[in-house]
């Protein structure tokens, strides 16, 4: 089961998960050039392993297990789903 980058990284896009994540499937970083135009960040499902780096690294609690996301914020699951499916390569 995959993370989710939920609500709380909208404006803040903080990249300490991207630094600690050991697969890479945090996106977009800094040095993509999509990144200003990203209102926040997004995990890649198919590559996140679970090993939770990411979630102690987030400094605004935006990071949950996709079977943890609050009800409000389930669409995030999607969101995060959808950025790799249409824009990363």
């Amino acid at each position: 089961m995959a993370y989710v980058i939920s609500e709380p990284c909208i404006g803040t896009k903080d990249t300490s998960c991207v630094e600690v994540c050991p697969v890479d499937c945090i996106h977009p970083t800094p040095d993509e050039a999509d990144f200003d135009q990203r209102d926040q960040l997004y995990i890649d499902p198919e590559e996140c392993i679970d090993c939770d780096a990411c979630v102690e690294a987030c400094p605004v609690d935006a990071i949950t297990s996709e079977d943890q996301v609050p009800t409000e914020w389930q669409r995030y699951i999607a969101i995060n789903a959808d950025y790799y499916k249409n824009v990363a390569t």
